[in-house]
């Protein structure tokens, strides 16, 4: 994981320093020591130092700069630091008053360019991008997959010549056998790519997308799974050179690499738990009865002797991978040299589906009620950082004008919210960071709870990361336009019977009605659903007095807004649908010159 440090240049900085170590975009703070001199109360955790100082102290490979100062001022602290673009440090610069987030050094593939946009979003700055890839609308080629969860190789001089290539406007020629191609959809790849298939030239430099090792440009989603089977106390150096080995064999890629799997008394083999954790590979643990169902192209009548199955690595490698995997190399099996113990084997499978939870992200955004303005800059970020947007088409359709042209979308249906769950869920166990979009707040009526109950039943080693971005709910908006409607204790009623009995339903709006609840009711009619909103009404008039105001608040912060004011016994059924929040009064909610307000009890502290 990159380290990331803000530094401020000066006292001003102080502020914006704590705000973006809040919001989670550096893990450590430093100011030089005349800025420091001016702060009382300053954490010890904070570095102090000369700008130059700590700098050197900390450039780095995959080190994140984020310096709140002038450009010129970072430009002529970073010069003499300064290599190559593979090797230096991400640097992001930032005004004081976090109105300007400009990205400076290792745009592309040191990330600085993606976490700027991120910033800016987060904290409503404006980013500067001047690279060519940003301004023509193109996919930056040497940095897109890390969003989708893969890893890059290839050669250095290759990369650079593809991106000289992208910039001259030629699109570039690609393979893709592994991964998700949903990323083929953006805008920014139909400016890239070559989708016929033909060459545009023989000079021009391919990109490709799987499993295969090549010092050409490649980007390997994790679909490879790795059988191992060992001797006790095997040397870690046999294995490791065992893994070498194999992948030359097999022409593959250890990027590619989703885990490990093997036999179930191996779970304490110190080798193969360091190799695990050194690489981050997961490793799965299978019993003999189960591999030995499992139909291998080279069974061991010896080893079935020995540990109960014919085959060890074959078949874990091949349960690890699942459904529709194939062995990529068949079972190799690799001795100790004279410094070494024990022997392996090794087999490699190949998944259908990548496997790499660690890298994904399923963010569940609220999108407020539609209108741009009420989108929190915390579900803007969200919505930035993700590699695609899943929702249902009408909601994906008002957050239109801030998908870039490097992100992907998929646009569902209304009422296949577990699909779109699932799916974004999958993606996210992929690799992939994933923007799950709900209306209003996600965890009101939204994808929130569907979400989070699916990714509990997953293990929790298995589990992508898992966000939750409030947005502003209709309600709210409703409220606003109506003056101060739930002011004192209120509560919120869906009227669908669809995922909740209607006995469950009456019974909470009967007691939401006994406890003189100012009520609001979501999914109120449809066309489908047309008799519950008369029926609740009925009943809330056994309890409220007829004239209780009822407001009708369609289409809150959309074009087509309509906000109406009407008494409990006379609420026009007719005009009603799923796009109307219904709000009821309570026993003292009022109508006064046009406005609707519940009073909260501070008439009793007013003085004329």
């Amino acid at each position: 994981m990159a380290k990331k440090i803000a530094f401020g240049l000066s006292v001003s900085s102080w502020l914006l320093l704590q705000r973006l170590q809040q919001r989670n975009h550096v893990d450590k703070l430093a100011l030089s020591p005349g800025a420091a001199s001016c702060i009382t109360n300053l954490p010890k955790n904070v570095l102090i130092g000369p700008a130059f100082e700590l700098l050197t102290k900390h450039w780095e490979k995959g080190t994140v700069f984020l310096i709140v100062g002038s450009l010129g001022s970072v430009i002529r602290l970073v010069a003499p630091l300064l290599e190559n673009k593979d090797i230096d440090p991400a640097v992001i610069v930032l005004d004081s008053k976090a109105s300007q987030v400009v990205p400076l050094l290792s745009c592309h593939k040191g990330g600085a360019q993606d976490l700027a946009i991120q910033i800016a979003e987060d904290l409503g700055a404006k980013v500067v991008i001047t690279g060519d890839s940003w301004i023509q609308g193109r996919i930056p080629l040497d940095s897109f997959g890390e969003s989708w969860g893969w890893k890059r190789t290839g050669d250095r001089n290759l990369w650079h010549q593809l991106m000289i290539q992208q910039s001259l406007g030629h699109k570039t020629i690609f393979f893709q056998s592994s991964g998700s191609n949903l990323w083929q959809t953006t805008r920014g790849a139909s400016n890239s790519l070559n989708f016929s298939g033909s060459e545009l030239e023989v000079s021009s430099v391919p990109l490709s997308i799987g499993p295969e090792l090549s010092h050409h440009c490649c980007w390997h989603p994790a679909t490879l799974w790795i059988g191992v089977g060992c001797e006790r106390n095997t040397s870690r150096t046999l294995i490791e050179r065992s893994l070498q080995a194999a992948f030359a064999k097999a022409g593959l890629a250890q990027e590619a690499v989703a885990g490990m799997a093997t036999l179930d008394n191996k779970f304490d083999e110190s080798a193969l738990i360091d190799i695990s954790k050194n690489r981050k590979w997961p490793i799965r643990f299978f019993a003999a009865a189960i591999l030995s169902s499992v139909l291998v192209p080279n069974p061991s009548e010896i080893v079935k002797d020995e540990v109960g199955t014919p085959s060890v690595a074959e078949a874990a490698a091949l349960l690890a991978a699942g459904e529709e995997s194939f062995l990529r190399q068949k079972k190799t099996i690799y001795h100790s040299s004279f410094d070494e113990n024990g022997a392996v084997t090794i087999a490699i499978a190949e998944a259908k589906n990548p496997f790499s939870p660690e890298r994904g992200e399923l963010h569940l955004v609220g999108s407020g009620p539609g209108e741009l303005s009420f989108l929190t800059h915390d579900a803007r970020q969200a919505l930035s950082r993700s590699a695609i947007w899943i929702g249902y088409g009408l909601y994906l359709d008002f957050l239109e004008p801030l998908r870039r042209h490097d992100q992907a979308c998929i646009r569902g249906e209304l009422t296949r919210e577990k699909d779109r769950c699932q799916q974004a869920l999958d993606l996210a166990m992929e690799g992939v960071r994933v923007a799950l979009v709900s209306s209003g707040d996600s965890g009101i009526y939204g994808m929130a709870g569907l979400a989070l109950e699916l990714l509990l039943r997953i293990s929790e080693d298995q589990r992508p990361k898992f966000f939750v971005h409030p947005g502003i709910s209709a309600i709210q908006i409703a409220a606003s336009r109506l003056g101060a409607p739930i002011m004192n204790d209120f509560c919120v009623v869906s009227l669908s019977d669809r995922l909740t009995p209607w006995n469950k339903i009456e019974e909470r709006l009967l007691g939401a009605a006994i406890g003189d609840f100012v009520i609001a009711l979501y999914n109120p009619k449809s066309k489908d659903r047309n008799w519950q909103l008369k029926k609740a009404i009925n009943l809330l008039l056994q309890y409220r007095s007829a004239d209780t105001p009822v407001a009708l608040a369609r289409q809150v912060s959309r074009p087509s807004e309509k906000v109406d004011i009407y008494s409990l016994d006379a609420v026009p059924l007719e005009v009603v649908d799923m796009f109307t929040i219904v709000l009821i009064g309570n026993s003292l909610s009022r109508i006064n010159d046009g406005w609707f307000l519940t009073p909260r009890g501070y008439e009793d502290t007013l003085h004329v």
